[in-house]
């Protein structure tokens, strides 16, 4: 093992310098003031899927106005590039000097909790030494994300070693990757490649989107027109981010609930949108028309409808088949038909990872998340002071970081005020005999990387305390609500000869 040095004791430690973690910094500090932390990256700067992934035309595919913070205004259009993210969240981290908080290139390698210290040790390499430093915290708040950032997850097709061309993951983009006068082809149908496309069709030769089935896309103008006429008429930035704001997500809520109360009438609505981009002769019904109702996966935004001009121009086109096999030069379908190819691009998901595939122990023993019970998706039966942020898919992923980041500071500020130094999860008496089911209902969201891996994920209860909502406008009223005292919550006093031997 690696030369191991002691570091420090803080308050909370936050895992990851992303979207959650600095959001994280700023609620602790602000809500928090006397508490001390500390944040710890993979990377070698803040920005996780923002940093990582380089691939073309990398964009937000949700609206800033409620993909951004609600503390701090966007002035930009509505979907936003990689860079103008990482801008916003370096302005978040400069305004409030969270910098200092920050170590990059420390990986978390380990955290055991020990119950009757009441703290957390975490073990974490440092990337530029090798070695490995301990850390203890009292609270330990997760913010490293969903998916393994160092690999994408591609299925395994026959004859992929045979092709002569070059295989990329948008998720491992390769920096010298040159497409000028290359034929592509980009398999998938998610937001990803629906960003790739349009991105890379003015630069190669011919792209080809190549999907198993489709995927509703919601096409409109990159702008927010009630935003842009409150600026018009001197409306400051952040009122124009807080009615931007409360008017997305109005919005998205209204949809949300057709698809559920008239799936079939937004379905026709987002069908005659695509028309209205590729002409009445192009084939909807085969290349754009899901099997599943609106909003059961993510409802990927194309501003400008992007994807659809692309295919339109004629410079990108749209295969919906099943691949037979790879080839030395390109893939053959299942309908016999070859398409050809000098680089292929695998745009198939995620690899899900459960709290960062991080090895947990509490008092010496390994933590099998799949054998504990979730509390509204963000702690954990039998694992003592940690929170997880995991955010929406159905509404924008940071709106529930602000929403956890309330509820963990008040949960802090409660355990101050009643001279508690631990808190757990318990399942109640009447609970005792709740089914136990998967972290999510297919029949409610169904994304292949959670199809994949909700062997590993916690389990959920019938009662609605233990699940994961996708719902932020129920979740928005109930989180503030909760009643830290309720039974659910099990809290515990470090003893006298411990905190002074500590």
């Amino acid at each position: 093992m690696a030369a191991q040095e002691i570091h420090s004791h803080f308050d909370v430690l936050i895992a990851g310098a992303g979207i959650s973690g600095i959001g994280a910094a700023y609620h602790l500090q602000t809500q928090c003031p006397g508490k001390t932390y500390h944040i710890l990256d993979a990377l070698e700067s803040y920005g996780g899927t923002w940093l990582t992934h380089k691939y073309p035309g990398i964009r937000s595919d949700s609206d800033l106005y409620t993909f951004g913070y609600r503390f701090k205004p966007w002035i930009g259009p509505p979907i936003a590039t990689a860079e103008e993210i990482l801008n916003y969240m370096g302005e978040v981290i400069d305004e409030n000097q969270i910098d200092q908080h920050i170590e990059y290139q420390h990986k978390i390698t380990r955290a055991r909790y020990s119950s009757e210290d009441k703290l957390w040790t975490v073990e974490a390499k440092c990337g530029k030494t090798g070695k490995t430093k301990l850390y203890t915290c009292t609270f330990l708040w997760m913010c490293q994300g969903y998916y393994n950032h160092a690999e994408g997850y591609t299925p395994e097709w026959d004859g992929m070693a045979d092709f002569k061309g070059e295989i990329i993951h948008p998720q491992t983009w390769p920096e010298d990757t040159n497409l000028k006068g290359k034929k592509v082809i980009c398999i998938g149908s998610g937001a990803t490649a629906a960003t790739l496309v349009p991105a890379i069709a003015g630069e190669c030769e011919h792209v080809t989107l190549l999907q198993r089935s489709p995927t509703y896309f919601f096409p409109a103008e990159n702008r927010n027109e009630l935003a842009d006429e409150l600026r018009r008429i001197g409306v400051s930035d952040d009122d124009v981010h807080r009615i931007a704001r409360m008017k997305a997500l109005f919005d998205q809520d209204e949809t949300c609930q057709r698809c559920l109360t008239e799936p079939e009438v937004v379905k026709a609505e987002l069908l005659e949108a695509a028309r209205a981009y590729l002409g009445p002769e192009f084939d909807i019904d085969k290349h754009f028309t899901p099997k599943y109702r609106p909003w059961q996966q993510r409802l990927a935004f194309i501003p400008d409808g992007d994807l659809f001009q692309g295919i339109a121009s004629g410079a990108a086109s749209v295969v919906t088949d099943e691949i037979e096999r790879f080839t030395e030069t390109g893939i053959a379908l299942k309908s016999g038909e070859h398409l050809e190819a000098d680089i292929i691009i695998t745009a198939t998901g995620f690899n899900l990872s459960v709290l960062g595939g991080i090895p947990f122990e509490v008092d010496g023993v390994p933590v099998d998340f799949s054998q504990t019970v979730t509390y509204r998706g963000m702690m954990f039966t039998g694992v003592p002071n940690m929170v997880w942020v995991f955010g929406y898919f159905r509404a924008s992923w940071t709106l529930r970081v602000d929403l956890v980041a309330d509820f963990v500071c008040r949960l802090l500020n409660h355990m101050d005020a009643t001279d508690m130094d631990e808190v757990r999860v318990e399942l109640r008496q009447q609970d005792q005999g709740m089914a136990l089911l998967p972290w999510m209902d297919p029949n409610n969201f169904n994304p292949g990387y959670l199809m994949r891996a909700m062997h590993l994920m916690p389990k959920r209860g019938s009662d609605p305390i233990w699940a994961h909502t996708q719902d932020y406008w129920k979740e928005r009223d109930e989180l503030p609500a909760v009643q830290l005292d309720a039974e659910e919550f099990v809290y515990a006093k470090r003893q006298p000869a411990q905190a002074s031997a500590a």
